[in-house]
């Protein structure tokens, strides 16, 4: 989301490139490179001065020491400011009571619905929590039915009352039966209003009067822009909500109210939605996102994510069959499964330090193991497991089944022996650096 901006920050960081000191003539150009790309991205002009302002007057005070490059200096600057400016520490979801209750509001369109069932998967699978769903949106044509078909996803039972056109009942209603059968979370997802309609927001706010929510969270689409901070204002003057969620963080805009929307409403963001499956969303966390802003990546995420894959009882298993050489193509495929679902191709590679640069112009497909999977599939289950019996005529029936060439099947059939070998290789060197390592202990 934020490559345009990354992009122009980085051509304001080489106004310093080479040069030996900072001073108030490149630093003056620095920072009017800075408000420049802040306003592109759809930062208000009265905030971007401010930052600015900020980074110039903190640039200023500062004398370069040993091997620090001016230039490095003012990325720091530049870091430290963007991580002020979007709250400088992750906030935490309120989920204290029993059963806890989260209001979700916003306008229509902005993810609500899918960022409540994302919610309810985020408090199963990361917090162990059990989640009940409220369908609370009266007026939306199969608001109800959406909500029903992605609590299925998750596994989260969804309580509606499709005659009932009163919200406030529907949640007092769902609020007993989540008492009854012990839920710890319910999740009320109402209806899109916007801020001018009277009639509406006197609804939201009356329905949280009467539920006395523990979290108030107001969803807004990150891909409107700046008008999402006047919206946010809005309904912030008459929910006193508790945090932000700013949906489409993957999609293509241009970010300004990712970064200034903390600052004027004066609310945390609690989470981002970066996808459309049910696990793309994340807390949000400032210092990493203006590392992401800045090009310096994101690797506390990218292992985050990593870890919530790995599985220790299955690594043991796969090292075991590595070492006596039985690596196979059902493994090769469980670890493509496992790479996938932590998430966006470009995403991912985006949070190693510096490769952002790299991919800002590469199409990374999502679908980029789909010829691999297709190949494999296309094996028996025998072949999966005893690669080295695939002769040419079981390649050419798996090149047929797969709908591709014999020369992609051999090409896969070489990628996976080459990452067999170097797999080996490393367990080897590994199990003899700490034989080694046992032996000058004792």
């Amino acid at each position: 989301m934020f490559e345009n901006l990354s992009l122009k920050l980085e051509r304001a960081f080489k106004v310093l490139k080479g040069k030996g000191s900072i001073t108030d003539i490149n630093i003056a150009e620095t920072v009017k490179e800075v408000r420049r790309a802040l306003i592109d991205a759809d930062v208000s002009y009265p905030i971007a001065k401010e930052f600015t302002d900020k980074v110039k007057a903190e640039a200023l005070g500062r004398n370069v020491i040993g091997s620090i490059e001016p230039g490095q200096l003012m990325v720091k600057i530049v870091k430290d400011e963007l991580t002020k400016l979007m709250g400088e520490e992750a906030i935490d979801i309120n989920i204290k009571g029993s059963p806890a209750i989260v209001l979700v509001a916003g306008l229509q369109g902005s993810g609500k619905t899918t960022f409540c069932a994302k919610l309810a998967n985020h408090l199963k699978t990361k917090r162990g929590k059990t989640v009940m769903l409220t369908a609370c949106d009266v007026y939306r044509p199969a608001a109800i039915t959406q909500l029903n078909v992605l609590g299925e996803q998750v596994g989260a039972p969804v309580y509606s009352e499709p005659e009932n056109k009163n919200p406030i009942q529907i949640a007092q209603n769902a609020l007993k039966e989540a008492k009854l059968k012990n839920i710890n979370v319910l999740i009320v997802d109402t209806a899109g209003r916007l801020a001018v309609d009277e009639e509406m927001m006197n609804e939201i706010a009356n329905l949280k009067k009467a539920l006395n929510p523990q979290e108030t969270l107001f969803v807004v689409d990150s891909m409107t822009g700046q008008d999402a901070v006047n919206t946010a204002k809005a309904f912030n003057n008459r929910l006193d909500y508790d945090g932000v969620v700013l949906t489409k963080l993957d999609g293509d805009t241009r970010g300004g109210a990712a970064l200034t929307i903390r600052y004027v409403v004066d609310k945390p963001i609690k989470f981002v939605g970066v996808g459309e499956k049910m696990d793309a969303l994340d807390v949000f966390h400032p210092e990493r996102m203006a590392n992401r802003i800045l090009g310096m990546g994101d690797i506390v995420t990218l292992v985050e994510r990593a870890q919530e894959q790995y599985d220790e009882m299955e690594a043991r298993r796969l090292s075991k069959k590595i070492v006596k050489n039985e690596y196979n193509f059902e493994d090769f495929i469980a670890q493509i499964n496992q790479v996938k679902k932590m998430g966006n191709m470009k995403d991912l590679i985006g949070m190693i330090p510096g490769m952002s640069k790299i991919t800002k112009d590469v199409e990374i497909s999502d679908d980029a193991f789909k010829n691999i999977e297709a190949i494999i599939g296309s094996m028996t289950p025998y072949e999966r497991r005893h690669p080295s019996v695939l002769n040419g005529s079981r390649k050419m029936r798996i090149a047929a089944g797969s709908g591709n060439t014999i020369q992609e099947v051999n090409r896969l059939i070489k990628q996976f022996e080459d990452t067999r070998k170097m797999m080996k290789m490393v367990s080897n060197k590994g199990s003899k650096s700490l034989q080694n390592f046992t032996r000058r202990k004792r």
